[in-house]
């Protein structure tokens, strides 16, 4: 930390994070504070979050939304720099954000920051995987975490600057991990269609998915990625096969509406 500048607080929320929460939570040992929200890990992680220096707290998991708000509720500092236990601020970063400090608060509510993911072996810079914008250093007297069970995000009252450095994103320990993750997202994203009375017809079925995946590998260049990128593609493409076919089944099925699903008001995708 630098003495004089804004303090900022670094949080994380976590569950069973225990692969990549040593990188994370030594990317953001410049900030002021580490809180670590835990929703419930099995695998060690919030011992071994308090060893690393940061402050750990527990809360049941309500999703994404509801437990980044409370993290940051948590903090002692009004800046938060959000990341997820996947992710590790990359040096270039974090030099730009405490260089942004150095002379004070800045002007801007927010600061939006590229990711870049690394998805079997290889870094992806296309494929719509890259610069995956977001923001995620924030006042959190001019911003709070919006959206649904999914596509949840910073919204901030005031105007947002754009920081260059990457923020590094490491997801999937393997394939299937990457398919366990799909399976699981592609439930909350069908739940959400089906409350919102989504019909589900075969041009969702037929025409959806090869759409997607020529906008990933042709239009958005994926295929300049080699075989990761290929999949990549064929993943998103799969990925909106499973979310409109688990919404036909649910409506097939007569299933109930899930109520968190029902109160869901992120934008359908």
């Amino acid at each position: 930390m630098s003495a004089g500048r804004p303090p900022i607080s670094a949080a994380l929320i976590t569950l069973d994070a225990i692969r990549t929460l040593d990188a994370a939570l030594a990317s953001v040992a410049f900030c002021d504070e580490i809180v670590v929200l835990d929703s419930g890990s099995s695998d060690g992680t919030p011992s071994r979050a308090r060893a690393a220096g940061a402050r750990v707290e527990h809360r049941d998991w309500t999703g994404f939304r509801d437990q980044k708000n409370a993290v940051a509720a948590l903090c002692r500092h009004d800046w938060i720099l959000s990341i997820d236990a996947d992710e590790a601020v990359g040096p270039a970063l974090a030099r730009e954000i405490e260089a942004l400090f150095a002379h004070g608060e800045p002007g801007e509510a927010g600061w939006s920051m590229p990711r870049l993911t690394r998805y079997l072996g290889r870094e992806i810079r296309t494929a719509g995987w890259y610069p995956d914008r977001a923001v995620r250093l924030y006042d959190r007297r001019r911003g709070r975490w919006v959206g649904g069970r999914v596509h949840e995000r910073v919204e901030v009252d005031g105007p947002v600057g754009r920081l260059v450095g990457d923020l590094h994103h490491d997801p999937y320990a393997t394939l299937g991990h990457h398919l366990e993750k799909m399976n699981r997202y592609t439930t909350l994203a069908a739940e959400t269609l089906h409350a919102r009375g989504k019909a589900v017809g075969w041009s969702d079925f037929v025409l959806r998915p090869p759409l997607a995946f020529v906008k990933q590998y042709v239009i958005r260049r994926g295929f300049t990625q080699g075989v990761p990128g290929f999949v990549v593609a064929a993943s998103t493409a799969m990925s909106v096969f499973l979310k409109y076919a688990k919404a036909w089944d649910l409506r097939r099925r007569n299933v109930p509406p899930d109520p968190a699903a029902a109160a869901d008001r992120s934008p359908s995708t």
